[in-house]
C-alpha cells in the first residue's frame, strides 16, 4: 500500500466521487417526498443507494476511478492488520490523552470548522432521488427535517432546493458557531423554511428551537463518530426524544478498517478504534454490530448496511478501500 493519503488531514487525500457524496441529502429528499406525497413507508434498496459499478474481473480494476461493493484484497487486509497493530503499539501519549478525551467541554472542536467536500461528506448525499411532490396528497400540515452536524449546509440547502413543498421545514444544528454563521450567511438561507442554531448532540439539554417529538426525519451524517463512546447513549436518547413516533433517523459514518483509519500514523490512537485527527477532532470507526447495539435499544432497525467503495488512482495504479456504514432507524409508532 502507498502512503499517498495522509489520514491526519481531514480529507485523507482520498476523495469519494461527488455524485456519491450527494446521496445523504438525496435520501432525505426521497423519504420526505414520499411521505409528503403518500405517507407510505419507503423500502431501502442498498444496491441502488450505494452504486452499481461492479468489478467483474480484477484485470479491469484500473479502467475506472471507482468501483462499488468491492471486498478488500488480501494485500490490503494484511496492510490494515499491520497498521492497527502499529497504532496500538504507539497510542496518543498518556500526558496528552485527557486533552482529547473530553466528554463535556468540547470548546477545542470549534477552533476551526471542517467543511470537507471530499471524504464521504460532500453534499451529504443519503437524501435527492425524489420525484415531484403532490401538495394535495396528504393532510399533514408540517413536515420537519433536522440535520445534526449541518456543517456548511451541504445537506440542508440541497434538500430545500429539491423539495419545494411549503409544508417542509428544516432545522440545521451544529456544535460549531462558525458552521452556523456560515449557514446563516448563505444566500440560500431562508428563515421562512429553515433555522440554524448551535446545539451539542451529546449535551443533556434538548435544543430550545425544537419541540420534543416534532421531527419526521433526522439526518446524522459523519457526526456520531466524533463523539466519545461515553457520549453515545446520551446522543441516542436525545435523537429519540426529538423524533415523532414513527420518525426516521438516517445515519452514515465511518466503518471499521476504512482507509481513513488504516492510514493514521503513530500517536493518533486514543482508545480502540477511536482516533484524534491532526485538527484536534476525534473519529471512531464502527461495525454494524456496534450500531445495532447502540441504536437497537431505542429504535427499530430498518437498515444497517455496509457501503464498500474501491477508489483507484489509475495513473499510479493504486487501490484505496473505503468503508462506510449506512443505517435507517425508526422510532416505534407506539412510542
Amino acid at each position: 500500500m502507498d502512503g499517498s493519503c495522509n489520514s491526519s488531514a481531514p480529507s485523507n487525500g482520498c476523495p469519494e466521487p461527488l455524485k456519491k457524496q450527494a446521496s445523504s441529502a438525496a435520501e432525505v429528499s426521497r423519504h420526505s417526498s414520499t411521505q409528503l406525497a403518500t405517507s407510505n413507508d419507503l423500502e431501502a434498496d442498498n444496491a441502488s443507494s450505494f452504486g452499481s459499478r461492479l468489478l467483474s474481473a480484477e484485470k479491469n480494476v484500473f479502467e475506472h476511478n471507482a468501483w462499488d461493493h468491492v471486498e478488500p484484497d488480501s494485500e490490503y487486509l494484511e496492510y490494515a492488520e499491520q497498521q492497527i497493530r502499529m497504532h496500538h503499539e504507539n497510542p496518543v501519549p498518556a500526558e496528552q490523552r485527557e486533552l482529547f478525551n473530553w466528554t463535556t467541554d468540547r470548546k477545542s472542536a470549534t477552533k476551526e470548522h471542517r467543511t470537507d467536500t471530499d471524504d464521504g461528506h460532500g453534499d451529504r448525499g443519503i437524501a435527492s432521488k425524489s420525484g415531484a411532490i403532490s401538495a394535495n396528497a396528504t393532510s399533514q400540515s408540517k413536515f420537519n427535517i433536522m440535520e445534526v452536524g449541518c456543517g456548511a449546509g451541504n445537506a440542508v440547502f440541497p434538500i430545500l432546493a429539491d423539495i419545494a413543498d411549503p409544508r417542509l421545514f428544516v432545522y440545521a444544528c451544529d456544535y460549531s458557531q462558525v458552521a452556523i454563521d456560515v449557514v446563516k450567511a448563505s444566500e440560500a438561507y431562508d428563515q421562512q423554511r429553515c433555522t440554524a442554531f448551535v446545539w451539542d448532540l451529546a449535551g443533556t439539554e434538548l435544543p430550545t428551537d425544537v419541540q420534543p417529538e416534532s421531527i419526521d426525519i433526522m439526518l446524522m451524517i459523519f457526526v456520531f463518530s466524533a463523539l466519545h463512546p461515553k457520549q453515545w447513549n446520551q446522543a441516542v436518547d436525545n435523537a429519540y426524544r426529538l423524533l415523532k413516533p414513527g420518525g426516521i433517523l438516517l445515519f452514515r459514518d465511518y466503518g471499521r478498517n476504512d482507509l481513513a483509519q488504516v492510514r493514521f500514523k503513530k500517536s493518533r490512537l486514543l482508545e480502540d478504534n477511536l482516533y484524534i485527527r491532526g485538527d484536534g477532532t476525534r473519529v471512531y470507526f464502527f461495525t454494524n454490530d456496534e450500531l445495532a447495539e447502540i441504536f437497537g435499544a431505542k429504535f427499530e432497525i430498518e437498515q444497517n448496511a455496509i457501503d464498500r467503495r474501491l477508489l483507484v488512482n489509475r495513473k499510479r495504479e493504486l487501490k484505496m478501500y473505503r468503508v462506510w456504514l449506512q443505517a435507517k432507524f425508526r422510532k416505534s409508532n407506539n412510542a
